[in-house]
């Protein structure tokens, strides 16, 4: 019985700010003193929420949402990933690529998105394109800095163990430098869905910032902050699932999944 009641109540200890902070949410929603269509009640999000998702109206555009952050992210972590492993392996590469890293950076990606949409339109190709090129940065840094980060010591054992080239990438560098990979990941992965959901209130027919728009456009508010709940709970499932994956995948050095247990 204690083993059945230890992940909900460590689930509980990681969220419980949230139900406080809906609390008081309803709360102030239900005092009359603030306009009701200006502030709705939680009921009135949840039955905004119940009613896109009965009309299909949900998952339409949070799949072309999702479409839209897998396939930025997925290209960003391929390119980021290579560049990272390239930048640090081959001295002469990182020196050619990092001055562009340093001065294209400070640059707001969504200042270029005009230039996406006259090159590819407003479809999806303009928006994975941007989000790629915001999350490469992260994941190509952070992926960088772990690889050079490899104990030394355990690059001049293998090697001395007659460890080939490969072997030594696959046995030695990669496994060093996964956490700073996935850390890099978790950092992207949260980018791209901002990316996404400002280029759909931009310009798109399509997409939950769409919708976000339109709710806003047609003075519904309550399904205003149910568009801005499936984006929240969606964003926090993504990150969770992200931190899952990374924990299965890299057992021998674990990441707790609250900051707060990570402090203690």
């Amino acid at each position: 019985m204690v083993s059945f009641l230890t992940w909900p109540r460590a689930w509980l200890s990681r969220t419980y700010s949230i139900f406080i902070v809906m609390g008081l949410w309803e709360l102030v929603a239900r005092s009359g003193w603030v306009n009701p269509r200006l502030f709705p009640s939680l009921a009135a999000v949840a039955e905004q929420i119940w009613v896109l998702a009965v009309s299909q109206m949900l998952v339409v555009h949070a799949t072309a949402t999702l479409f839209r952050v897998f396939a930025g992210f997925g290209a960003a972590a391929v390119l980021g990933v290579g560049l990272g492993f390239l930048m640090a392996r081959y001295e002469v590469f990182g020196r050619l690529v990092e001055p562009m890293f340093s001065f294209g950076y400070p640059v707001p990606r969504v200042a270029l998105y005009p230039i996406c949409i006259f090159l590819f339109g407003i479809g999806h190709l303009s928006k994975v394109v941007l989000v790629a090129l915001e999350c490469l940065y992260p994941i190509a840094i952070k992926t960088y800095y772990g690889t050079r980060a490899a104990n030394r010591l355990y690059l001049w054992s293998a090697q001395s163990m007659g460890a080939s080239r490969a072997q030594l990438f696959l046995k030695v560098v990669l496994p060093a430098a996964a956490p700073s990979v996935f850390t890099g990941f978790r950092i992207a992965l949260p980018i791209a869905m901002v990316i996404v959901i400002v280029t759909e209130m931009i310009s798109s027919t399509r997409g939950l910032g769409w919708l976000i728009t339109y709710a806003s456009a047609s003075l519904s508010r309550a399904q205003v902050f149910a568009g801005v709940a499936v984006v929240a709970t969606i964003g926090y499932a993504l990150d969770r699932t992200l931190a899952v994956v990374r924990n299965r995948l890299i057992f021998w050095e674990r990441e707790s999944l609250s900051l707060v247990s990570e402090a203690r």
